[in-house]
């Protein structure tokens, strides 16, 4: 990769610099406009500056995601305030695009050979990450538990309903971050092959297991409540239904890609929008229904690539988007609050993750490349996690809000390193296009 100059990084330091001002006077300018121009004055501003801190912090090697989030922390309500709380809920529908284009492609980049080539990784991992890491965190949190304000006080029935909730959010990724680093990184390996194939199939473990939990906790926090099998037969049909569904998009995408093969990207977005609403509409799972679309695109046809190519040709806006977005909803003042808390938490989960891929990669007998490396791509968290604990407050009110408050803020820290620590791995290995070439052919995939 070619080395910049300089003058180079000034230019796009200037270059923000002028755009912040610009937005500055705008926003002042049209505080009272229509929230369509402020929506799209937002995009503009998150967009334009995101791509260029992406840029100028390249030569410290800070993933782009990190600095995407960085420039909507900076510009959302909570410091600067360029974009207000009503402009950032509004962005949200933006992010409707964003997740079915990174479930679209986390799928179509699930290569059949190389997950059956992984699956006794995958399913040790599965084990250690989504069993052990769940008992792990709930008693993490249950240790800590005399930190938190809203469970001083609380009955021990209470406390370890409470904490198996929190062991569901500790075992929760976020595809959308591993999608964009390998993007960034165009990374290729054992390590990359690994991370990718685990975080999108723990996503579909994830949903049952939160089902699961949600319905077995709801007796010890609610005397009045009773375990109904009723929750289980609604997830079995909404796995059931998001694969019929995923299935049957992922051939029509067949068909149109060999058929028509045109104006891939509008099709994309009308998918995008239009078709996740109707997901949700029958109250199935968009980001299964996409994954299994993709998945099927890439391993039942030969139209994979192309899929692949015109996401990747949006991508760019996409996670610039998407992570900006992110940063702007970041409740700074919540996290200044309950840091303590959530550091412990943080620290807790990182090295739960890290000592059960130890376990896992001794159990798959895996090359020393995930022994060492293989839990940094399981650190970061967003969207998926901040879903369930939306859900988690729907089904709890009498905790729910103190309790989404304090997911808020421990998902920020694992947003916010998370994606550097896989880099970081990813640049050791040298598996991404910045790593040392000497050590990739030490690193080359073995049958496990």
């Amino acid at each position: 990769m070619e080395r910049k100059s300089a003058a180079t990084y000034l230019l796009q330091l200037g270059a923000i610099s002028v755009c912040g001002g610009v937005a500055f006077a705008t926003e002042r300018a049209t505080h009272h406009a229509q929230d369509s121009i402020a929506v799209v004055l937002a995009l503009g501003l998150l967009l334009i500056c995101g791509t260029l801190a992406g840029a100028l912090l390249e030569a410290l090697r800070i993933p782009h995601l990190t600095a995407y989030l960085a420039v909507g922390v900076i510009a959302g309500p909570y410091v600067v305030g360029l974009i207000d709380r009503d402009t950032v809920e509004a962005l949200s529908s933006v992010n409707t695009l964003a997740l079915a284009l990174i479930a679209f492609a986390g799928g179509a980049e699930l290569r059949m050979d190389l997950v059956r080539r992984s699956l006794k990784s995958l399913t040790a991992a599965a084990f250690t990450q989504c069993i052990l890491v769940f008992i792990g965190g709930s008693l993490v949190f249950a240790a800590v538990a005399p930190l938190i304000p809203f469970l001083r006080g609380a009955t021990i029935t209470t406390l370890i309903g409470v904490a198996l909730l929190w062991g569901v959010l500790s075992i929760t990724r976020s595809p959308a971050a591993t999608l964009a680093i390998l993007s960034q990184t165009r990374a290729t390996g054992p390590l990359a092959t690994f991370s990718l194939a685990f975080v999108m199939l723990s996503d579909v473990l994830v949903i049952v297991i939160a089902a699961t939990v949600i319905a077995m906790v709801k007796p010890l926090l609610d005397p009045s409540a009773t375990l109904s099998l009723g929750v289980l037969d609604h997830l079995g049909h909404e796995i059931v239904g998001s694969v019929s569904l995923g299935t049957s998009l992922g051939l029509l995408m067949v068909l149109y890609l060999r058929l028509v093969n045109k104006q891939i990207p509008v099709v994309l977005v009308a998918l995008g929008f239009g078709f996740t609403e109707v997901v949700n509409y029958v109250r199935l799972d968009p980001l299964l229904t996409f994954l299994v679309a993709g998945f099927l695109v890439q391993n039942l046809s030969k139209q994979g690539d192309k899929l692949l190519h015109a996401i990747e040709d949006m991508g760019s806006v996409v996670y610039v988007v998407f992570f900006a977005t992110a940063g702007a909803a970041l409740d700074v003042p919540l996290l200044k609050k309950l840091w303590p808390v959530a550091l412990v938490l943080f620290v807790g989960r990182v090295a739960l993750t890290a000592l059960m891929n130890l376990v896992s990669c001794r159990m798959a007998k895996d090359p020393r490349v995930l022994q060492r490396w293989g839990w940094t791509g399981l650190v970061a968290q967003a969207g998926v996690v901040l879903g369930l604990a939306v859900s988690i407050e729907r089904a709890f009110p009498s905790f729910g809000p103190s309790f989404r408050a304090l997911a808020i803020a421990t998902v920020a820290l694992n947003q916010l390193i998370g994606p550097i620590l896989f880099k970081v791995a990813l640049d050791a290995t040298g598996e991404s296009d910045r790593g040392p070439e000497p050590s990739r052919a030490s690193l080359a995939p073995t049958p496990g």
